[in-house]
């Protein structure tokens, strides 16, 4: 089910998670909240508390900028999620396609890197296309995979990752930043990773953090051990298509495998 109030539902998760110490707000005696209550966050992001109750219950959900930059700096948002918080607002009713066809030319670049493991997915995470190597390396990396789908319900990609509790927290982290909460495959599959505990946690948090350039390992079951390096790439004219694309470090260990692999 598509969520209609994830504007509010991104401020009450992230408001439970900043501690009234860190706003100067420690108060004697218990509290029946962990985070901030809602008259805190609207005394210190400089609103009415009944103006961010009607941000919260979806009353509103098209505050400014200055708002919302306010908020964000209440909540002690990083750049990325403050840069999702803003995209909530700015968002459109409307669903928005997601780019399903890979060009020609981008087929042919996959191609041409015969010795580096690369596909393509959609903002839902969606492989799209893969060369040989990156079919080789993992079986989430097949077209017509989903790899939020493969992180969280298939087994033997949790025994490929051994740092799979990283790479399923940055998995969820980039799927909220990424995908269009508006859309109904999106929330599709978001009901159906609810099914495993460690998305549910996960999600929970309402992390928003694109993807990022970094060392991901791989514990392969015919070549063993792998460390490459994950380059991000945006497909120009396609929007919201990405390049992945995973190189081991020349002369290195990993160089060898990968070459036995391709």
């Amino acid at each position: 089910m598509v969520s209609d109030n994830v504007l509010g539902e991104f401020l009450k998760a992230r408001r439970g998670r900043v501690p009234p110490s860190h706003a100067g707000l420690a108060l004697p005696g218990r509290r029946r909240v962990a985070g901030l209550r809602r008259q805190e966050l609207a005394r210190l992001a400089g609103i009415s508390e009944p103006y961010l109750t009607r941000l919260e219950q979806g009353v509103d959900r098209h505050p400014s900028p200055q708002v919302l930059r306010a908020l964000a700096r209440a909540l002690e948002l990083d750049a990325d999620a403050t840069a999702y918080l803003l995209s909530l607002a700015d968002a459109p009713d409307a669903e928005r396609p997601v780019e399903s066809e890979v060009s020609a030319d981008v087929h042919q670049l996959l191609e041409a890197w015969a010795g580096s493991p690369a596909y393509v997915r959609n903002r839902r995470f969606d492989v799209l296309a893969a060369n040989k190597p990156a079919r080789a390396l993992g079986p989430m990396y097949e077209p017509g995979h989903n790899l939020a789908r493969d992180m969280f319900l298939e087994p033997a990609v949790r025994q490929l990752l051994p740092d799979w509790p990283e790479i399923a927290a940055q998995t969820a982290a980039a799927l909220r930043a990424e995908a269009d909460p508006r859309d109904p495959t999106t929330a599709r599959l978001v009901a159906e990773l609810e099914a495993d505990e460690d998305f549910r946690r996960l999600w929970a948090r309402h992390d928003a953090r694109p993807s990022r350039d970094e060392l991901k390992r791989f514990v392969h079951p015919v070549v063993g051990d792998l460390a490459l390096r994950r380059q991000a790439l945006t497909v120009g004219g396609a929007e919201h298509q990405v390049i992945i694309a995973y190189q081991a470090a020349p002369g290195s260990p990993s160089e060898a495998a990968l070459a036995r692999l391709v």
